[in-house]
């Protein structure tokens, strides 16, 4: 980096941004930088994961029915209670727990927006050190200001995201997040303990040579989507072979599509015939982030996931995201798929 080039950490950003928006209040510049401290906490447990005790297991399971790891569960704890100690949240919904959290103090009551998160995505990469991540979104509260936050105001379509991002906690530390104007990139830099703009308006490649999906599954998923992985896994015309990568950790997988193009791809299979991930907590950011970037998420063939209504917050989806020109592929192939 050029010595002599400015660095502007994310405080610096949110509120450079404020004086370019009068009318705005701050509220969620105040909310990014929360949930920007929250992460650097969780990044320093991550970082000393193998000598601190905090690798395994706590011994019960989330709301998911999954295995929660102590790390979960330490993240869980920051993101809440970084929140909860803010003046600009009324509420959170979490992966980890079983229902929405209202904060009930008078700030709290007076805040505008809500926060769905998943505090650590990835968590069966934690004890083999691979990259693990935390997703967030933020919605303006549908529920009258002064009054309890409620459930409705977290189950609205992704397209009410007034912003979204994501923590991973990689090779470094970046903090990705999105509004409806643009999205920016900050990597911690640790000798200051600040994210700093490392990745200015971000734009998803609308070309690309990479695939994700899990083939351990391929003979579980639907044959129209195994004629699209088929095509991407054949030499085509032009003799271009495509690339297969496929980490286990959604923020990894957006990651990379975001910097380098591609098609993330995890289909409804077997006992997930609804889908496996989550579209409160993490399609629907993940999808925003990506669409302010110029790329494009499906639910399937036909429907732009952002437009899904949850039903529940731990409602799950398949999902099909990446660079446009890919996707453009993939849904010929699935639209056009005859049997």
């Amino acid at each position: 980096m050029n010595s002599k080039q400015k660095v502007m950490t994310l405080d610096e950003f949110t509120i450079q941004e404020l004086r370019n928006y009068p009318g705005a209040t701050g509220q969620l510049s105040g909310l990014l930088r929360d949930i920007g401290l929250a992460a650097k906490r969780v990044n320093v447990e991550v970082n000393k994961a193998g000598i601190a005790d905090i690798l395994g297991e706590v011994g019960k399971t989330n709301v998911q029915g999954e295995s929660v790891k102590k790390l979960d569960e330490f993240a869980n704890d920051q993101f809440i209670d970084s929140l909860q100690s803010s003046i600009y949240c009324c509420g959170v919904a979490s992966e980890e727990n079983e229902t929405f959290i209202a904060f009930d103090d008078e700030h709290s009551r007076n805040s505008k927006y809500v926060v769905l998160l998943d505090p650590l995505d990835g968590s069966n990469n934690i004890d083999v050190n691979v990259s693990i991540g935390t997703i967030f979104s933020v919605y303006r509260r549908l529920s009258p200001n002064g009054s309890r936050c409620e459930l409705e105001d977290f189950l609205q379509p992704g397209t009410q995201q007034i912003a979204a991002g994501y923590i991973i906690y990689g090779s470094s530390t970046m903090l990705v997040y999105a509004t409806r104007r643009s999205v920016q990139g900050f990597t911690l830099d640790p000798s200051i303990g600040e994210f700093c703009l490392s990745h200015p308006n971000l734009k998803c490649p609308t070309e690309s040579d990479i695939f994700s999906v899990n083939i351990g599954y391929y003979h579980m998923y639907e044959p129209r989507i195994r004629a699209a992985i088929d095509q991407f896994m054949a030499r085509n015309e032009q003799d271009k072979l495509y690339r297969h990568r496929f980490v286990g950790c959604m923020v990894a997988e957006i990651h990379r599509t975001l910097i380098q193009g591609g098609i993330f791809m995890y289909p409804a299979f077997g006992k997930f015939s609804a889908g496996r991930l989550r579209l409160c907590y993490e399609c629907n950011p993940m999808s925003f982030i990506m669409e302010k970037a110029g790329g494009v998420a499906m639910a399937n063939g036909r429907q732009r996931l952002l437009e899904l209504k949850p039903a529940q917050l731990h409602q799950r989806v398949p999902i099909f995201i990446g660079s446009k020109s890919m996707m453009d592929t993939w849904q010929q192939i699935v639209t056009n798929y005859r049997g």
